[in-house]
């Protein structure tokens, strides 16, 4: 296995992005033991960063460590995927809720473009589950961007790292593509009615209808 290239800024923080995304991909799989010396030589890198970075996943949840027995994938229970859920909806829309009330024409415009995109990677002919995740977490974090509250920003960053690690459940499930995207445009047609509440209560039953697909 050849070395990654690396970038100038600090060494951990480039080994826990390139563990991150393994994990995400599944490559190191919820429960599994990560090999240090093992990933230290792949890397090219000594223990020292990898620990550092090891410390970094640890604090996202993504990584769990074991007295005496290293690190491994973190496995999501179902009370943590709960919880995890349960907050994301909350935050989520409350963000719907200051987009509905403030948002500028443009700025929903920007969203419903992206919303489009969902709708083309949606389509039968052309259905991609990899790539439906990817431009509906970019809508949800472009309504999060327009809401504007860095704190709230950073707080759903953080929990859906840790719903990543579940996230291949929820859309295989027969028909969740559909229903999702319906939820979109439910949600959609409230923001861009400016209806403040009307639009959390369209996240908030995102969120929920996304648990019971995960579960």
């Amino acid at each position: 296995m050849a070395a990654p290239s690396l970038s100038p800024r600090a060494l951990y923080e480039d080994v826990a992005e390139l563990l991150r995304q393994r994990i995400f991909s599944r490559e190191l799989a919820p429960g599994s033991w990560i090999d240090e010396l093992k990933i230290a030589e792949a890397y090219g890198i000594s223990r020292t960063p990898l620990r550092e970075a090891l410390k970094v996943l640890a604090a996202e949840g993504l990584v769990t460590m074991k007295v005496r027995r290293g690190a491994y994938v973190t496995e999501v229970s179902e009370r943590d995927l709960a919880d995890v859920y349960h907050l994301l909806g909350l935050l989520e829309a409350d963000a719907a809720s200051v987009v509905a009330q403030k948002a500028s024409k443009a700025q929903i415009e920007a969203l419903q473009k992206v919303h489009q995109e969902l709708e083309d990677v949606a389509k039968p002919g052309a259905r991609n589950r990899v790539r439906f995740f990817e431009v509906n977490e970019r809508f949800h974090m472009l309504l999060l961007e327009i809401a504007d509250n860095r704190w709230r920003d950073q707080m759903v960053t953080d929990l859906r790292k840790v719903m990543k690690l579940n996230r291949h459940n929820s859309l295989l499930k027969s028909g969740r593509i559909e229903e999702s995207l319906n939820e979109h445009r439910a949600l959609m047609a409230a923001l861009s009615a400016h209806d403040a509440a009307l639009s959390a209560q369209r996240m908030q039953e995102h969120f929920s209808n996304g648990l019971e697909a995960a579960n």
